[in-house]
């Protein structure tokens, strides 16, 4: 071998001796963690944190609500399903069947979500061993997990912390794939992580996807056919179903895709949810549609406004340290593509909506804190090493410690309201509404029927399944239950059906509810 080609292997060598060092493209897990495969505990311990304070901080008792009573009586054995409107995706009753077929219990239930959770939160993390070092990754996950809203929703029968879990993956799939040909098991990943964020909801994965689909068309060693191939068929997969119900339901894709948008107010331009979206940070309303609220306390959304700069830090931090800016800058480009909808393109807001951009900006946010934390420029200098370090410390506590003074009212808004639902399915049993019986009218029919073990109904709206003479005719042979919130208008059908109160209602737009009930229900 002449001395030219000896110099050219040595210098390969080299290359791929320091992408092992930067947390590349080495097997195993990065050089740099302290504790080898060991420090894998990391993320077992911080999936598991998040599991117990699921259970510890909300609790198994909270009841279903109004969209998780929709997506559950799909696959309900004993429950009538609630309609299924055309924005919808059947992929969160797909999560919940499991469970649901054994046992109809709400608290076992939340305890199988609450686990499955963990499980996907750490599975998430464990796709990126080999693109950032243990602890980032630890801390990544622990300021996702940290968020009140994370812990809510997490063992909530809803899609948006699942389709995070699924982006989180996707990306660090697409990362390992993009940098060893090799890796087919990436490949899969990527796809099969695609296909369940699509068959969780269709328009986030596509979202999710479009910066992936853009560095494999622009970035030099990205740019081969089979991550293309593995983006478009983990899509084409998972919206499948979606696609074949809108023609089966809905009269074709371009029918289903306009009535979503109907039922969602309307999607354009429409940057004022971006301020709906600040406004939901308090830990309430879960759904601002209209958005009234008040602004939250700027000490609990201190951390939102900050989130962006710091996403841009960490990505400038991780570039720097790894001379890669198309690895740095995806999960961030990923994370911010999935919330443009929410943030510019929505009539109205929801804290979980933004959930998937907080699981994907923790790891740029997260490169930026270890960086911040250990800087190299103070190694020779321990005593302000350590001072960062602490400063880091106590802003991480900080925020876990502000988030869940967010979570305890948030957690008491929505037993408030999934309480009510059972008093008012308590009550409807009480005045003979009992299977096969028909709950509608205006406010909470959806969730207060899968309570009673009824049918949902709604003449008009998002929710429109049945007409007036539909209604009439089962009125005729079985109960049927008319809810009337205060000052609400009866309809003319039942305003000579029996009324009654509605009682023990803590919520302050349900306190004051009447029900008519139709002829055939049996007196009590």
């Amino acid at each position: 071998m002449s001395t030219k080609q000896e110099q050219q292997q040595k210098q390969k060598q080299q290359l791929v001796q320091q992408r092992g060092r930067e947390g590349g493209q080495g097997r195993g897990q990065d050089r740099r963690v302290p504790g080898g495969r060991r420090a894998v505990w990391w993320l077992v311990a911080v999936a598991a944190a998040f599991t117990a304070a699921q259970l510890l901080f909300v609790g198994p008792g909270l009841g279903l609500g109004w969209d998780e009573s929709v997506y559950v009586s799909q696959v309900a054995p004993h429950i009538p399903s609630a309609y299924f409107s055309a924005p919808r995706s059947r992929g969160t009753s797909v999560v919940v069947a499991p469970l649901v077929l054994l046992t109809d219990s709400e608290a076992a239930l939340r305890v199988y979500l609450a686990v499955l959770s963990g499980a996907g939160l750490f599975l998430a993390l464990w796709v990126w061993r080999r693109l950032r070092p243990v602890p980032v990754l630890a801390l990544a996950g622990l300021l996702f997990a940290g968020l009140w809203v994370t812990q809510i929703y997490g063992f909530q029968a809803m899609p948006n912390v699942w389709i995070a879990l699924c982006g989180l993956a996707a990306v660090g799939c697409f990362l390992r794939a993009g940098a060893d040909p090799a890796d087919r098991r990436a490949l899969v990943g990527l796809a099969l992580s695609l296909a369940a964020a699509a068959l969780l909801r269709p328009t986030d994965a596509v979202w999710l996807s479009l910066p992936m689909a853009a560095g494999a068309l622009l970035v030099r060693r990205w740019r081969r056919p089979l991550l293309l191939a593995a983006l478009a068929g983990g899509l084409v997969l998972g919206s499948a179903e979606w696609i074949i119900e809108a023609y089966v339901s809905y009269g074709g894709l371009t029918a289903r895709l306009h009535r979503s948008s109907e039922i969602q107010g309307g999607l354009g331009w429409n940057p004022s949810a971006l301020i709906d979206q600040f406004r939901t940070l308090a830990g309430g309303p879960m759904l601002c549609r209209p958005c009234h609220a008040a602004n939250p306390n700027p000490v609990v959304a201190i951390w939102w406004f900050a989130l962006p700069f710091a996403a841009a830090a960490g990505v400038y931090v991780s570039a720097r340290r790894r001379r890669e800016w198309a690895t740095a800058l995806l999960p961030a480009l990923c994370g911010l593509s999935v919330a443009v909808q929410y943030l510019l393109f929505i009539g109205y807001a929801a804290p979980r909506f933004l959930l998937p951009a907080y699981a994907l900006l923790s790891i740029p946010v997260a490169d930026l804190l270890i960086a911040a934390a250990r800087p190299a420029r103070l190694r020779r200098r321990p005593r302000l090493r350590l001072a960062a370090t602490s400063l880091v410390a106590l802003a991480v506590v900080g925020q876990l410690l502000s988030q869940q003074v967010v979570l305890r009212h948030a957690v008491r808004n929505a037993t408030a309201g999934t309480e009510d639902y059972a008093r008012m399915a308590a009550d409807l049993r009480a005045y003979g509404v009992r299977p096969p019986c028909l709950i509608t009218g205006s406010g909470p029919a959806i969730p207060v029927a899968y309570q009673a073990r009824c049918s949902a109904g709604n003449l008009s709206g998002s929710n429109e399944n049945l007409t007036r003479a539909e209604l009439l005719a089962t009125a005729a042979r079985r109960p049927v239950a008319v809810l009337v919130p205060p000052g609400g208008k009866v309809p003319s059908y039942a305003r000579h059906w029996t009324s009654r109160p509605l009682t023990g209602l803590h919520g302050r737009s349900r306190v004051g509810y009447r029900v008519f009930l139709s002829p055939a229900t049996p007196e009590q």
